[in-house]
């Protein structure tokens, strides 16, 4: 990584100094020093005095190890707000984050934020508090304004997975969308009409842009959408919604789960009932050991490793002094025939 530069670039505004809350408060840095470690010894006046000038400058004080930092001032050390690392698909794009980073001797934070809101801004607020070189979001707020300061303090921040609101910066995603409609196309052509949407939360972009894929696929080929169940966000939850679904009179013959926790969960209900060679499924996202299930599973695949390179390359980019205006850069899903999206249905030949 190249050493920054003494100034920041032009319209990059530097971020505040202990100094510069000093000089705003009418105190020395030391007693700035006292306040931010929560040392005593600080007069009520000059306490008041430097946080009010903390609120005013948006200081936000270094606490990453000596140890860490380099001569430019830099932590090296990337941060990564991911959706769960316990989640194949997180998993496998902070692997292709941490790869990139260790060629450049730069380290990852990595954080859960589990869909909340909270979690993401108390992730962020702890990394950026830590001098993170730069944040990888996978956001679950639905208005990322409040990022704006970093973004104009010149931290270079990237989105993936879901497209950042509010707020200008690069985004790497699927074509959730068209990898939707795929597996409807997939499905009709091997014979089905009466097929159910399983969905995660509405709240989550991603989930809406597949919802309507799935939707207009099918209207595509003159379907009404048979059932679509949508908020599912576990195994558990997606099982019982199968079981419910396949108890019907008019249950579906073929299922499109549309996220990889909600295919495993469908998988184990389909296998439960002894169902699993009668009902096509396709799911979106690849997991492990989908292949070695019986039937093997059909799936639309995301290639995380790929957006976790390209999120990497945009960010070390960025770190290096390149400049550009903030676009999408997209990643293409694909067809990964197994043998589950494959089970003939009634209007087969």
């Amino acid at each position: 990584m190249h050493a920054a530069a003494s100034a920041p670039p032009a319209g990059v505004k530097a971020r505040p100094t202990l100094r510069d809350v000093a000089l705003l408060a009418g105190v020395s840095t030391k007693t700035v020093s006292r306040v931010v470690n929560g040392e005593a010894g600080v007069s009520a006046p000059k306490l008041a005095a430097v946080r009010r000038a903390i609120a005013q400058l948006d200081y936000r004080p270094n606490f990453t190890a000596s140890s860490l930092r380099r001569s430019s001032g830099r932590s090296a050390a990337i941060a990564a707000v991911l959706e769960d690392l316990a989640n194949p698909f997180s998993a496998a794009l902070h692997r292709a984050l941490e790869d990139a980073a260790r060629d450049r001797g730069v380290l990852i934070f990595a954080g859960s934020v589990d869909e909340s809101p909270e979690r993401e801004r108390d992730l962020v607020h702890a990394f950026t508090m830590r001098q993170a070189d730069a944040l990888v979001v996978v956001p679950a707020t639905d208005d990322q304004s409040y990022l704006a300061g970093e973004v104009a303090a010149g931290t270079p921040v990237v989105f993936v997975d879901r497209p950042p609101v509010g707020l200008a910066v690069d985004a790497v995603l699927s074509d959730n969308h068209h990898g939707a409609a795929t597996a409807v196309h997939h499905l009709v052509a091997h014979g089905h009409r009466d097929i159910a949407y399983l969905g995660d939360l509405r709240t989550i972009a991603t989930a809406r842009q597949r919802a309507q894929g799935f939707k207009e696929a099918l209207s595509d080929h003159g379907i009404r959408p048979a059932t679509m169940v949508q908020d599912l966000h576990t195994e558990r939850d997606s099982a019982e919604a199968v079981r419910r679904l396949l108890r019907d009179d008019q249950a579906p013959t073929a299922l499109f789960t549309s996220q990889n926790l909600v295919t495993i969960g469908a998988i184990r209900a389909l296998q439960e009932l002894g169902r699993q060679h009668e009902v096509a499924l396709v799911g979106f996202d690849d997991f492990p050991l989908a292949d070695l299930l019986q039937p093997a599973v059909t799936v639309v695949a995301q290639d995380p490793a790929e957006m976790g390179r390209v999120a990497a390359s945009l960010i070390f980019r960025r770190l290096d002094g390149e400049q550009w205006r903030p676009t999408i850069h997209p990643v293409a899903t694909r067809l990964v025939v197994r043998g589950s999206g494959e089970i003939r249905g009634p209007y087969g030949r």
